[in-house]
């Protein structure tokens, strides 16, 4: 069964650079898209509320392939506009999951205590220094673990990359199988699962590392360890 081990992990290697580059762009689109939507979801307009509303709703409720599909082969016929599979990809996976993280920014600033809001407004700060000095901040230690999950999310999303034939580490895994390997066929997809956890594994780890830096920042232990120090206290439940 492990005979053509070599030669199964020398393929499926091949499909770890556009994982990559699927899951790195995809969370750059999706982080910008997720601050951009999630403070503009909490303006005071209720024009740009609506707006925004309409863009979350959309993306998260329709399916994800079917975007995928709708991108890369509609969008040509409408607009002339033909995109590389790859682009295709990162477009998708961006701003499906900046949906869900607009989500993730509006509940985190929002969690900020009013008399930080009121504090900052006491000592005259503009609008914008208010946002970016005093409630972000504070907000980011919130949102960073589950943006964590969102993007471990994104990064098992790009396997449906694989339908636009982006040679990714499902494809190229597909790609053994159909030929002559069909019989070892839990070794394959095996391995395919180890590369997947592995890269899943590297974003926790460096999203940890981003946790504890925010947490940092502004005098406070990240999320998971206040937690854990709570249910340790004395007197918690």
């Amino acid at each position: 069964m492990f005979a053509n081990f070599g030669h199964f992990l020398s393929v499926l290697s091949q499909g770890l650079v556009p994982t990559v580059e699927l899951t790195v762009g995809g969370i750059i689109l999706a982080t910008v898209i997720s601050f951009g939507i999630g403070l503009a979801s909490l303006s005071g307009s209720r024009t740009v509320r609506v707006i925004v509303r309409i863009y979350v709703e959309g993306w998260r409720g329709t399916s994800e392939v079917v975007q995928l599909f709708w991108i890369y082969f509609s969008l040509p016929l409408l607009l002339g506009l033909r995109l590389i599979p790859l682009s295709a990809g990162i477009i998708v996976l961006g701003l499906n999951h900046g949906a869900y993280g607009a989500e993730i920014v509006r509940g985190a600033v929002q969690s900020v205590p009013r008399a930080q809001f009121e504090g900052a407004v006491a000592l005259n700060l503009t609008p914008a220094q208010r946002m970016f000095r005093v409630i972000l901040p504070q907000a980011l230690v919130e949102m960073l673990p589950p943006f964590n999950t969102l993007f471990i999310q994104l990064l098992k999303a790009t396997a449906i990359v694989s339908l636009i034939t982006v040679p990714e580490i499902t494809y190229q895994g597909k790609q053994i199988l159909e030929p002559v390997y069909s019989g070892q066929m839990p070794l394959i997809l095996g391995m395919v699962l180890v590369m997947y956890l592995i890269l899943a594994i590297i974003i926790t780890t460096l999203m940890r590392l981003a946790e504890r830096g925010a947490a940092a920042r502004v005098g406070r232990a990240p999320v998971g360890r206040a937690n854990a120090l709570g249910r340790g206290a004395p007197g918690a439940a």
